[in-house]
């Protein structure tokens, strides 16, 4: 059985946004579906997140699939620089995961505290794509917070495939996104070993 483990944002929780919806979808299709509750979500540390990711994934296998929102994604990305040499997953849905921020996520200092070390701490591409069959990773064309270049270099260091939604801004709950076809539909095709690398797509 596949297992997918979605790993929510900053300030955020498994029953915001489309996490909801999308397990329940995931569920009915008969994935073992696994709705993160990250710890202390207003504060989030890589010290903290990427160790419980850990704990939750266990063992990573083929069969595993990741899927993260926003800061969700820096996680996965640095989790997956922590596998051995032998361990693979299947693949990583990334929505709205970002490398850069604009302006905007620094409107109060603390958030700017908070967002320093995931902004600074390296990680090791090569090693990266090294442990996942595929990515796909889902921008909005007017998210406030991501530059939609960083949709570039996902590309370019992962090999990923771009699909870019019309304005869906960060894919917040308070912006009323609750379902997202493109995010299933990502997951259904790692699930089946059909995902389609380095294309960009826009959704309109």
């Amino acid at each position: 059985m596949k297992r997918v483990f979605l790993t929510h944002g900053w300030q955020s929780s498994p029953e915001k946004g489309i996490l909801p919806w999308l397990k329940t979808e995931l569920t009915n299709r008969e994935f073992e579906v696994f709705a993160l509750s990250m710890p202390e979500p207003e504060y989030p540390k890589i010290e903290t997140w990427v160790p419980f990711l850990q704990t939750q994934i266990g063992n990573p296998d083929e069969n595993t699939i990741l899927f993260g929102h926003s800061i969700g994604c820096q996680t996965i990305l640095r989790y997956l620089q922590t596998l051995t040499e032998k361990q693979k997953i299947a693949g990583a849905v990334l929505l709205a995961g970002w490398l850069n921020l604009k302006d905007k996520a620094y409107e109060v200092d603390k958030d700017l505290k908070i967002a320093r070390p995931w902004l600074d701490a390296p990680l090791d591409w090569e090693y990266i794509k090294s442990k996942a069959d595929d990515f796909v990773c889902i921008f909005s064309d007017n998210d406030p917070l991501v530059p939609l270049s960083d949709a570039e270099i996902f590309k370019e260091k992962l090999g990923a495939e771009i699909i870019i939604e019309k304005e869906k801004k960060h894919f917040e709950d308070k912006r009323g996104i609750k379902e997202l076809p493109s995010v299933l539909s990502s997951i259904l095709k790692i699930a089946n070993k059909k995902t389609v690398k380095n294309c960009l797509f826009y959704v309109f």
